[in-house]
């Protein structure tokens, strides 16, 4: 003879309902807050998409991922061995250097042991052994992800977080939402360098590769409202070639391009990465020295003529000659009552230019500073 099977009761089937109707409530939440998540998500992700510039970016992604998500720190690395990147953010008037969060890299080795074979998120503990490189200034972090930025099967870079709660970013999350971010902010990047170099094409000159005189006219423009806020200065230099018709009428217009070319290498190699060269029109160069005053404007132009004229220079295969150039320098402190830039511009390249043909007229290959 079998047991016969109790039948549940009443208070079986009501435990069981609390129970299906308390798992639909975990469930309910659940959808909830991925639902933020991925609202969250889009919402950052399209904030990435919408910068206008390569900086705007570069300050979204550390900044608004920071705020957006509640993190304790937001760092980006970046893989720019050719300093490319860097050379476009000064192109548009950036300084690297104030991005502090933002590590522009030769080589993703060395930052952190998991950026070397970084090819999906890393979520773990924070160790500071390992993690303080990527995270300079961060106190108390106890978990972290490392997000990679692919492009065409290798990261060019990572999004890195930090957190003070340890349970943040385990090896047990998910990341296929911090994947599909790292994909995006990727595309961005590469979307921002595109047009950055599309812009900077149109503000280059074509042989020395310097910026143009409209480029310029514009830099000095902001630097010169840079100037007035700080209550700082501004210096120009002219430079150009002496004799410079004798080699094109001598050896022909090529020779006189590889003599303008090598100039130029020669000058950007003297100047600082803040400064912005320019070719102003012909074999005339001129340089914006930010922060700088005539006397220091004037030290700086003393080495370029020195190496200018301390070797010489292959014009043809057949053709190597000495060159020398004239350099006129100016300098300006724009007052809080100045309401006219543009003005203030204009006088401090005539005043430089002025000083340039002086320094021609007193005999060439010499450093002259302005009167005005």
């Amino acid at each position: 003879m079998t047991a016969s099977r109790e039948k549940p009761g009443p208070e079986d089937a009501g435990r069981e309902l609390d129970e299906l109707r308390a798992r639909l409530k975990e469930l309910t939440a659940e959808a909830a807050y991925n639902e933020a998540i991925l609202k969250r998500t889009q919402a950052r992700e399209l904030s990435l998409l919408q910068a206008d510039s390569l900086s705007q970016l570069l300050r979204a992604m550390v900044e608004g991922l920071k705020d957006s998500y509640g993190l304790d720190a937001v760092s980006v690395v970046l893989l720019d061995p050719q300093h490319e990147i860097r050379h476009l953010l000064v192109a548009g008037g950036e300084r690297p250097d104030e991005f502090k969060q933002v590590f522009f890299v030769d080589s993703l080795v060395g930052l952190a042991p998991q950026l070397a074979s970084l090819h999906k998120p890393w979520l773990g503990p924070y160790v500071g052994a390992d993690h303080h490189l990527v995270f300079p200034g961060a106190a108390n972090l106890r978990s972290a992800a490392l997000v990679p930025l692919p492009r065409k099967d290798r990261a060019t870079g990572a999004l890195c977080f930090g957190s003070r709660d340890p349970s943040r970013f385990t090896r047990h999350h998910g990341s296929d939402f911090l994947a599909h971010l790292g994909a995006v902010a990727a595309v961005c990047i590469e979307n921002a360098v595109n047009r950055a170099r599309l812009l900077r094409a149109g503000i280059t000159d074509f042989l020395t590769g310097w910026h143009n005189r409209r480029y310029l006219q514009q830099r000095l423009k902001e630097e010169l409202a840079r100037a007035q806020r700080c209550g700082g200065s501004i210096a120009c230099l002219m430079i150009d070639i002496d004799r410079f018709k004798s080699i094109n009428d001598g050896y022909g217009h090529l020779a006189g391009d590889n003599a303008l070319k090598e100039v130029a290498q020669r000058v950007e190699s003297q100047i600082r990465s803040m400064d912005t060269a320019a070719r102003f029109g012909g074999d005339e160069l001129a340089i914006l020295l930010p922060e700088a005053t005539a006397a220091e404007a004037a030290k700086l132009g003393e080495r370029i003529r020195a190496a200018v004229a301390g070797a010489a220079f292959t014009l043809t295969a057949q053709v190597e000659r000495s060159l020398t150039i004239s350099v006129g320098v100016a300098a300006v402190s724009p007052t809080r009552n100045e309401t006219d830039l543009k003005a203030v511009a204009d006088r401090l390249l005539a005043d430089a230019d002025a000083a340039l043909y002086r320094a021609k007229a007193l005999g060439r290959n010499r450093v002259q500073i302005g009167t005005g």
